[in-house]
């Protein structure tokens, strides 16, 4: 019987691999772990880059899998992890293996022509955060215009992926409900009620006052990777590179 990815990254931990810190510290999981052992890539591991399936979600096609395959724990699922975590291992996996060079091509805002540069990844720094989750990784805000009080959590990569597939499902031809299926999904709680149906109705009816409000407090306050970096372009001017994870960013591999 053939293995699966995770079988097969399970089935010997004592394979070559290096300890990778999470920028959320383990807070978010019942683990708690802070740092996660983290093999490097192989040949083996080309099979996953080069059959990649383009018209799936990049995080089924391409980071599940390698996840599943690279990450060397027993008490922690790929499928737990929160973004900034998995960018953290996907970086890792990228510098160890094509080192932490990365193009990007920009606009020079003083010519409007483009230009490419490069950034190095390694020098990317974990963005600080205020608030502070509860001991089961929540927040509870009140919304400021509804007055509600909800009590938030991040998603996972599995809810992350699950989202994806209702947009790749959805009718051609019409607009998705990203934002409302996101907030039906960061909000475990309204009110101290925990009834989904009523939290999917308040996601659609929300005013777009506390809709933004959410959206920018978990953007904020999400443990991760500070992806913006300040470069030169060719008339002097500096310019903000944005690190994205879509296909560019495996752009090596193939």
């Amino acid at each position: 019987m053939e293995m699966n990815e995770y079988q097969i990254g399970q089935q010997d931990f004592n394979l070559p691999h290096d300890l990778v810190q999470l920028p959320s510290g383990g807070i978010f999981y019942n683990s708690k772990k802070k740092a996660v052992k983290v093999g490097y890539l192989t040949a083996t591991d080309e099979n996953i880059l080069i059959n990649t399936n383009l018209k799936k979600s990049i995080r089924e096609s391409l980071i599940l899998p390698l996840l599943r395959s690279k990450i060397y724990e027993k008490d922690l699922r790929p499928e737990e992890l929160l973004e900034g975590d998995v960018e953290a291992i996907l970086l890792f996996l990228r510098n160890t293996s094509f080192g932490p060079e990365y193009n990007v091509s920009l606009t020079d805002p003083s010519t409007d022509k483009f230009f490419t540069t490069s950034v190095l990844l390694d020098e990317l720094n974990i963005k600080r955060t205020e608030q502070k989750p509860d001991e089961n990784g929540n927040f509870i805000v009140t919304l400021p215009r509804s007055k509600s009080t909800v009590k938030l959590k991040l998603l996972s990569l599995v809810e992350q992926m699950e989202i994806d597939k209702m947009i790749n499902s959805y009718p051609e031809g019409r607009i998705p409900p990203t934002v409302t299926w996101r907030l039906a999904k960061n909000i475990i709680e309204l009110n101290g009620d925990t009834d989904k149906g009523k939290i999917a109705i308040f996601s659609e009816n929300m005013p777009i006052a506390d809709s933004k409000f959410i959206r920018n407090f978990l953007r904020e306050n999400e443990p991760r990777l500070d992806l913006n970096k300040e470069v030169i372009a060719p008339s002097g001017e500096k310019v903000m590179a944005n690190i994205t994870f879509g296909v560019e960013f495996f752009r090596p591999f193939f």
